[in-house]
């Protein structure tokens, strides 16, 4: 299904697939979805994922040593959307799980269990050939990254090949919660607009009500990745579904304090 998004700004949800288990990722967005989240991207845990911050390598870490993979994190997008027909659902990955999966088989796997897209964060769009050959064989929306230091040529490249949203990355560096967005976040979707009537889910350090009202008066989504894997990271596994519905009701309400 084509990826919306309802309200302004939508809310695009990251979660650790595995961290702590696969039953509580399913618990969670299930949870999150309920509470108003429209896209889950489903994190594929990684051994060693550069462009993250120290809450998702943790995560990705912990999900690792138990031994959860991508057709772990699969299988889980297949029980979400039979949970939740209308969901958003994206695969995040690296480059590295995709290949050794396979590219024709994970993507046939993972259009058979109902995901919406994927973003592979280290594939770049001048080397995309294959990947987007596959993503448009089963109609799957590849989802790129756009940088602040993204010239003009890659970014209308990146709105030429991108499906579903385009990610415009807040700041240059890696994932994390930061006090304030950066002076980079609404000019890069400005460029963005130039070249695709695509919507923009701006991401990187969103993490509280205000940042989520801030960027709505630019883009069309907030992504919230950190904040929620650290909430999980902090909670017990039977509070962490429950604590992070309240979290994301909060992101949209008005005049919210900042999340602690």
């Amino acid at each position: 299904m084509p990826i919306r998004f309802e309200h302004k700004p939508g809310l695009v949800v990251y979660l650790t697939a595995g961290d702590p288990s696969l039953e509580t990722t399913r618990a969670i967005a299930i949870e999150a979805l309920d509470a108003g989240a429209e896209v889950i991207e489903l994190g594929v845990p990684f051994s060693d994922p550069l462009a993250d911050g120290p809450v998702i390598q943790r995560a990705s870490e912990r999900a690792v040593a138990r031994g959860v993979r991508l057709k772990d994190v699969i299988a889980l997008a297949g029980e979400i959307r039979a949970a939740r027909p209308q969901a958003g659902l994206i695969v995040f990955s690296y480059l590295n799980p995709i290949l050794r999966y396979g590219m024709a088989r994970f993507a046939d796997d993972a259009a058979a269990a109902g995901v919406d897209g994927v973003l592979a964060t280290d594939m770049i769009v001048e080397e995309a050939a294959e990947y987007l050959k596959e993503m448009t064989r089963v109609r799957l929306a590849p989802v790129f990254l756009a940088a602040p230091t993204s010239p003009d040529e890659r970014l209308q490249a990146i709105a030429a090949h991108s499906r579903g949203f385009v990610y415009a990355i807040s700041r240059v560096g890696i994932t994390g919660r930061q006090q304030s967005l950066t002076a980079d976040a609404r000019p890069l979707v400005e460029r963005i607009r130039r070249w695709t009537r695509l919507p923009v889910a701006v991401g990187f350090g969103i993490s509280n009500a205000e940042h989520v009202a801030q960027v709505a008066e630019f883009a069309d989504a907030a992504v919230i990745g950190s904040a929620i894997v650290e909430l999980v990271e902090r909670s017990t596994p039977e509070a962490a579904p429950g604590a992070v519905a309240r979290f994301i009701k909060g992101l949209r309400a008005p005049q919210a304090a900042p999340a602690r």
